[in-house]
Parts: structure tokens; sequence; C-alpha cells
């Protein structure tokens, strides 16, 4: 869970909010489900959900940045 919110986090900071809202909602998304998992209990399906919401916030953070990569390159 601490590594999804920590990815999230710097998926917001890269400007995921602008530039891979689909990626960073989908995360948010997963997490939100991973906590109400963990607090019912349901460990595994928990982990499963924070982990892809890890992969989910690396996503929007790696287009973040590459969009933010072309933005500086372009005329």
């Amino acid at each position: 869970m601490s590594d999804a919110r920590q990815a999230i986090h710097s998926a917001e900071a890269a400007g995921a909010v602008q530039h891979s809202p689909d990626h960073l909602q989908s995360a948010q998304r997963l997490l939100r489900e991973a906590q109400t998992y963990l607090e019912s209990g349901a460990y595994d399906d928990a982990r499963r959900n924070a982990l892809d919401a890890r992969d989910a916030a690396i996503k929007a953070r790696e287009k973040a940045t590459q969009n933010a990569v072309l933005r500086s390159v372009s005329p």
C-alpha cells in the first residue's frame, strides 16, 4: 500500500494529473479498492490491487515524464 501511495504521489509530481489522467485515476481507484479489501480482511485481493495501483501510477509517471521531455524539445 505504501509503495502504491508513493508511486501515485510521484506521478502527481511529474504532472500525471494533466498528461496521464487515465492511468493516474486508475491507480487511485485501485488503491481505494485495495484499502477496502484490506479493511474487510481480503488480504490477497488488497495486495493484488495495491500492486496494480503501483504499476498504473508508474505508467502515469512515465507518460507524464515523456510528455514533459517532448514539450521541452518541441519549438
